[in-house]
């Protein structure tokens, strides 16, 4: 069949002469694009995140070698006196509590069911200005193979007691540990979570 112009004066028919309608475009590009574009920024707010991270624990990092750094410079000058009195440095005149231990004699109470207890004399000072409170169980005791001992309660005749020191003030009173050990320190603990105060076994 061919193809033939219609004759002059003739009605064109639909679609003669006039150019095909243009196919509908899809979203599907759009949708695609967009979707790309979401993961991108998603990709950069964590890198920014990331870089803020590292950039903090870096600062922290260095900050927290610098001391480090200088501490042997510092040692190298101390003479061999010096060296005698550093777990003094360790607990200085003017912190907040003091803790002081000597050995002592187990006193065994109507509680105690035998007699493989460690005694220690313990003195706790409030030099702060604020009071502190006085538990047994805020101490421990750490023997000299380096195992902790949690305080036994009411086994000790002489146990420390349970108060609350004011500034100045201070307390004497027996930590006991049970078994039989050789006692190194004795460690309070401020609340049982606070800062704790250590004290060398004389």
């Amino acid at each position: 069949m061919s193809y033939q112009q219609p004759q002059p004066g003739q009605p064109q028919q639909p679609g003669w002469g006039q150019q095909p309608p243009a196919p509908k475009k899809s979203n599907a590009g759009k949708i695609v694009g967009f979707s790309c574009l979401g993961i991108v920024v998603v990709v950069i707010l964590f890198a920014i995140g990331g870089a803020i991270l590292f950039a903090g624990d870096a600062d922290d990092s260095s900050s927290a070698s610098k001391p480090a750094a200088t501490e042997p410079a510092a040692k190298q000058t101390k003479g061999a006196d010096d060296k005698a009195d550093e777990p003094k440095k360790e607990k200085p005149a003017d912190a907040p509590v003091a803790v002081s231990a000597k050995k002592a004699t187990f006193k065994k109470s109507v509680i105690a069911d035998n007699d493989n207890y460690t005694s220690v004399q313990v003195t706790v000072r409030n030099n702060g200005d604020k009071d502190i409170d006085v538990n047994p169980l805020y101490f421990s005791i750490t023997d000299t193979g380096g195992s902790k001992h949690t305080a036994e309660l009411g086994v000790d005749e002489d146990q420390m007691d349970t108060v609350k020191l004011a500034p100045g003030e201070n307390l004497t009173g027996t930590i006991t540990g049970k078994g039989t050990f050789t006692a190194k320190y004795v460690t309070y603990t401020d609340g049982l979570i606070g800062d704790s105060v250590r004290g060398d076994v004389s």
